[in-house]
């Protein structure tokens, strides 16, 4: 008996005094890595548990009569409001102060876009994901508010398209499938001088981990956790970070009414997933490159869209502006049609389908599938033709990636 109380004064001594070391340790910025681990918040209830645990409760009990807590859409455990776990993550990575997780990444454009009010102005580059493009002209539309679509490679362009009821410029970059970047500083402060509006970046591709949107000016960074965030393609949900408080507020307000937040399940994973980011970020990248130069050497590659290669026109902007690129990437080839459709049933390691960002690798044909709904001038107009081909780069072996590439481009153009 006299052991088991000293073993567990000693111990608890200890412990007391390793957390005082830890938290003068912990008062220095950590590294991305190591923040994606660490960043776990002390819940109310005491847990010594090294995985965040699942509460699966729609509705949670009151220690008084009040009006907020009361159930999952306005606080649970596992996207706890009050920047905590999962959002308390993902707005530490991003280098934003607040976090909101939606239950999918349109959720989030959605929720966003609510923001603005009937006769309010949304001004986007005229390359945004096909997804996006619809969201808007169909949908947000409908709200009253006027969308414009305009090269914003052009800084003038947005100069010019700027009008006195502008409340948001949505960018996306790199754009989805064409691979163009948006110059983000640039916009930002161009539309900080014309008045109050709101600049919101799409940030999917490149991950907190490559790019981070709110330095660079932008007031809004969201972005499809689906893919690279979560990284497993087992999961459905979105985010969206900032750091001014009054938007916050505002996006706080729209999460609870608009209820489109994700599962308990669904945060979990997302949670997990992001102490692997890194790791994931870096073998992605390194792959895509790989593949990539290799493309370059192909004798019916036309050109290849890759931010990372001197040969993309934007690759000096990639450099300023990001740490990295991911593994998702275009190229164009010299067939039509029917060369892209024998070319990707070829393809064994490859799988034909949408999304990007998980462990293996996809192709896709935009033009016959992600984007499909649009007209076919309007896929042309934005670079969107059958020999254009997406490729998501998992975490195979590059060398076998490649053998797959190369028996496929065969059986495409020599028979």
């Amino acid at each position: 008996m006299d052991f088991f109380y000293m073993y567990y004064i000693t111990n608890t001594c200890v412990s007391n005094d390793c957390k005082m070391a830890n938290q003068e340790f912990l008062e220095q910025k950590p590294g991305f890595a190591t923040t994606a681990i660490h960043c776990r918040v002390e819940s109310k209830e005491t847990c010594t548990g090294v995985v965040q645990p699942i509460v699966t409760a729609a509705t949670f009990q009151l220690s008084e009569p009040v009006v907020e807590d009361i159930g999952t859409r306005t606080i649970e455990p596992t996207i706890e409001r009050k920047n905590e776990k999962s959002e308390h993550c993902l707005a530490e990575l991003e280098g934003g102060k607040y976090g909101f997780a939606f239950s999918s990444g349109h959720g989030a454009m959605s929720t966003i876009c609510m923001m603005l009010s009937q006769g309010d102005h949304l001004l986007t580059d005229n390359e945004i994901y096909a997804g996006t493009a619809c969201l808007f002209r169909k949908i947000i539309s409908r709200m009253g508010i006027e969308i414009t679509f305009t090269d914003f490679t052009n800084i003038k362009n947005i100069e010019n398209s700027i009008q006195k009821n502008t409340k948001m410029v949505w960018v996306e970059t790199p754009t989805n499938p064409t691979i163009k970047l948006l110059d983000i500083a640039a916009i930002s402060k161009l539309a900080k001088s014309r008045g109050d509006i709101l600049v919101c970046v799409d940030n999917t591709f490149l991950t907190s981990y490559f790019q981070k949107p709110l330095d660079l000016g932008a007031d809004i960074s969201m972005f499809s956790a689906t893919k690279y965030i979560n990284g497993h393609s087992d999961v459905v949900m979105g985010a969206a970070i900032v750091k001014d408080e009054k938007i916050a507020k505002i996006l706080k307000s729209l999460q609870m009414y608009v209820g489109a937040v994700p599962s308990p399940m669904d945060c979990y994973l997302v949670t997990r997933s992001l102490t692997t980011l890194s790791l994931r970020m870096e073998r992605h990248q390194q792959s895509s490159l790989t593949i990539a130069k290799w493309l370059l050497t192909q004798n019916h590659v036309l050109e290849v869209l890759h931010p990372g290669l001197p040969e993309h026109p934007q690759h000096e902007l990639a450099k300023r502006q990001s740490f990295g690129h991911s593994g998702v990437f275009s190229f164009r080839h010299s067939g039509e049609f029917r060369e892209s459709k024998t070319f990707l049933c070829a393809l064994k390691l490859f799988a034909l389908c949408i999304s990007l960002g998980g462990t293996r690798s996809l192709v896709q044909l935009p033009s016959t599938m992600t984007h499909a709904v649009l007209s076919e001038k309007q896929r042309i107009d934005i670079g969107v033709t059958d020999s254009l081909i997406r490729l998501s780069i998992g975490l195979e072996d590059p060398e076998d990636l490649i053998k797959d590439l190369d028996q496929a481009f065969k059986e495409a153009f020599h028979k």
